[in-house]
């Protein structure tokens, strides 16, 4: 049975007393989790910011681990990170929970009892849409939705089981509920975006129906609700399909690209920017990110010069489309397609980066470039690599992005370089710390872009 944990249902459950059960289970849990962080950081600390039990045996958790810093691009982060947690207590676990079990409690107030990740349990994942059905709070947690929305209760939950830096739960197929683990403060961009698109009226991205944050230690959203398309495939999948099979996929790679300048019109709209961009401070944080990443990475330090190349020449040529809200984490798995239309989703940027960035205005070229990285992605998925299929669908989606956009990013060589280059740096560190096995993806790229104009 569930467990009453320290408080009534609702309230704050007391900041530091579950900690002293759980910490010793978090610092195992935590870095085996795909979207903690700190992978290649011992977790050094742990501390609770707020503790609030939502209904009996579910306590909601936001923790701060602390771990020590390593470079990354753009910097040395700071020494540790926030996570959201929903966490059960039983005495006897479901056998359908083992897949979800972190252990038993050794000591505190919760000594003796199952502790598992209640997001995997139906029941649990079943009282969280009930709290989002009717809007309040419960301790520092608000829980707010769109009043002109209709929610209906009694969906069924399943988890999604894609690998991903959050969690989603897909009600019914309905709706699906993504549940941001790395919070920083400030409002989401998965949040803010879609709600200013939806004023817009652009339908290529699902409008939010229901939302809930925390007002403490500092307000920051913590997990989004969104209409579910249950017949859409991503890109990455279709463009694996059409790989194994021999198909050509310049059709809908064009169609993306139409499909992606109507965004970054509509978010130019939502979004208006005094700041025009600067190449020369973006090249800057290129070159500071470059450095960084190869301090981390080896491997990347014979192309440095190559690549400083690409950004010095970002620096000097003409400043292109005004600087602007973008998506900031462009590939094909953030796209969805759904009879002949494409949708876009996850406006949340590179988890590793500030949310500040992450909201800033900055160049769409950067979309362009992450979406064209992605197609290479794609091509090198399968042997023999398959550049000309890579090569077709670059161009047919830049081809798509200027007949709606009024500019082609193709004509914008040095500009796309750089933005290419940066994105593919990212990458190699990226794939260096989480997927080894991928790194002679980018690699690939970096020697291409470190000894050729693009």
């Amino acid at each position: 049975m569930p467990k009453t944990i320290t408080a009534r249902p609702g309230t704050a459950a007391g900041v530091e007393a579950p900690l002293a059960s759980l910490a010793g289970l978090l610092r195992e849990w935590l870095p085996s989790q795909r979207w903690f962080a700190g992978k290649d950081r011992p977790v050094t600390d742990l501390s609770a910011l707020s503790a609030t039990e939502l209904f009996p045996g579910c306590l909601h958790l936001l923790v701060h681990a602390s771990h020590a810093p390593v470079p990354t691009p753009g910097g040395t982060p700071p020494p540790g990170d926030c996570y959201q947690l929903f966490l059960g207590v039983r005495e006897q676990l479901a056998p359908r929970l083992e897949r979800a079990f972190l252990g038993r409690a050794q000591e505190g107030p919760l000594a003796g009892l199952a502790v598992y990740d209640a997001l995997h349990d139906p029941r649990s994942a079943h009282l969280l849409l009930e709290r989002l059905r009717r809007p309040g709070t419960a301790g520092p947690l608000r829980f707010e939705a769109e009043p002109r929305a209709h929610l209906p209760g009694g969906l069924p939950p399943r988890l999604l089981d894609a690998e991903q830096s959050n969690t989603s739960l897909v009600y019914g197929d309905a709706f699906i509920l993504k549940v941001f683990r790395r919070i920083q403060p400030g409002v989401n961009p998965d949040l803010e975006v879609s709600a200013a698109l939806a004023a817009q009226g652009c339908t290529r991205v699902p409008a939010p129906v229901a939302w809930f944050s925390t007002r403490a230690p500092r307000p920051a959203t913590l997990g989004v609700l969104q209409p579910f398309l249950p017949d859409a495939t991503d890109g990455w999948t279709l463009a694996l399909r059409a790989l194994a099979a021999g198909d050509d996929f310049t059709a809908e790679a064009r169609e993306l690209g139409r499909a992606m300048a109507e965004v970054h019109l509509a978010l130019a709209g939502a979004f208006p920017s005094p700041d025009p961009g600067e190449n020369g401070r973006t090249a800057e944080a290129m070159c500071a990110r470059l450095e960084a990443a190869a301090h981390a990475v080896p491997g990347l330090r014979p192309f440095v010069p190559g690549l400083r190349a690409a950004f010095g020449a970002l620096a000097t040529c003409d400043t292109g489309p005004p600087a602007q809200r973008i998506h900031g984490d462009l590939h094909l798995g953030q796209v969805l397609r759904a009879g002949r239309d494409w949708f876009v989703i996850d406006f949340e940027g590179e988890p590793s980066r500030p949310l500040a960035e992450r909201r800033a205005a900055q160049s769409p070229v950067r979309d362009v470039a992450g979406m064209l990285r992605s197609f290479d992605y794609a091509a090198r998925q399968r042997r023999p690599w398959r550049p000309e299929w890579a090569r077709r669908c670059r161009e047919a989606f830049c081809a798509g992005y200027a007949a709606r956009a009024g500019w082609d990013p193709r004509k914008k060589h040095a500009l796309l370089r750089a933005h290419e280059t940066d994105r593919a740096v990212y990458e190699v560190l990226y794939e260096a710390r989480h997927r080894p096995d991928w790194l002679p993806v980018p690699m690939a790229a970096i020697k291409r872009l470190a000894v050729w104009g693009g």
